[in-house]
């Protein structure tokens, strides 16, 4: 029977915005907004939407990088609150990142020995244990202790990429966030990663955080997906639901803008930049740029509710 890892209830995450000749704090701006989600045992869970959406800003609140204004987590059935460094430090032992740059987030002046073995030296293992661990976590990712006396400049992206996934899996966290951990790699190694992740989900028995705006690689690695949209969910259920029948507009222009070899069917770009726009106080956000909307959308209250087995935020197809 599967079990909840993690538990995530009505996050939001709020950095006020200062101006006037004092500096005082004048509005807030809100990145990510009464948002909730749980995480199986096991489970790869995908976070997609456009670049600004909010997705990097949900990754770092969930390892304390991030301010919760308001927010409940349940953590392998333990409430734990990140505000506290107790607390703070009990989550990143059992939760750890991989970030976007395979190379920026690696010292360079550290070998891949000093890069693995210093997070195991500051939690209390011995050189000696450490040695061990180390050489486990590299088999796990698929790279030999012939990498350990070298420095990252001596890798390729992929190499790096896995030396960065090495470096969250050595304190062996139950969960794992990777945050467009494939983005600044070509295909080939994409899926090389790709499939060095499913393995880890299948042998380490973690759950993984899958964080993309690349809806094929999405496809072919998450069990569950999470569309985001400015800081709210707009759809939520599995790949499969989603991504072959996918019931919000937004979802839908996500998915007609994947690239395809086809020529009699490009791809169809999403008009209207969400920059640009300011967010409805009420409705759907989405609405300014939506090719459906209808004076509703900006008019009421919009819940997450279920449509066809799935979550949605959107008011077409419901009964008026």
């Amino acid at each position: 029977m599967a079990t909840e890892a993690l538990t995530i209830e009505n996050l939001t995450v709020r950095y006020p915005m200062r101006g006037g000749v004092l500096g005082r704090v004048q509005q807030f701006f809100t990145a990510v907004e009464d948002f909730s989600f749980s995480l199986e045992t096991g489970e790869i869970l995908a976070i997609v939407g456009e670049s600004g959406c909010g997705k990097s800003t949900l990754a770092q609140a969930l390892v304390g990088l991030a301010p919760w204004t308001i927010g409940k987590m349940t953590l392998l059935g333990e409430e734990l609150k990140p505000s506290s460094r107790k607390d703070l430090t009990l989550i990143r032992r059992q939760m750890q990142m991989v970030f976007q740059d395979p190379f920026s987030s690696l010292n360079p002046r550290q070998t891949v020995s000093e890069i693995l073995m210093y997070p195991l030296l500051a939690r209390g293992f011995s050189r000696i244990e450490s040695s061990q661990k180390i050489k486990e976590t590299l088999s796990l990712v698929g790279l030999s202790t012939e990498v350990l006396s070298r420095f990252p400049h001596a890798f390729s992206g992929g190499q790096r990429q896995r030396i960065g996934i090495a470096r969250s899996l050595v304190l062996s966290p139950k969960i794992l966030i990777c945050d467009e951990v494939t983005s600044a790699l070509d295909v080939s190694v994409q899926a090389q990663v790709i499939q060095v992740l499913d393995e880890i989900r299948r042998q380490a028995g973690i759950s993984l955080i899958f964080i993309s705006h690349d809806m094929q690689v999405v496809r072919a690695l998450a069990d569950n997906v999470i569309v985001m949209y400015l800081g709210q969910i707009m759809e939520k259920g599995s790949v499969s639901q989603v991504l072959n029948s996918p019931k919000h507009p937004y979802t839908k222009a996500l998915i007609k803008s994947i690239p395809t070899l086809d020529r009699e069917h490009p791809p169809e770009i999403l008009e209207g930049d969400w920059a640009t726009h300011a967010s409805p106080k009420t409705g759907c956000r989405f609405a300014p740029r939506c090719p459906q909307r209808m004076p509703r959308c900006t008019e009421d209250s919009i819940p997450l509710d279920s449509m066809d087995s799935v979550l949605c935020r959107c008011i077409l197809g419901r009964p008026s």
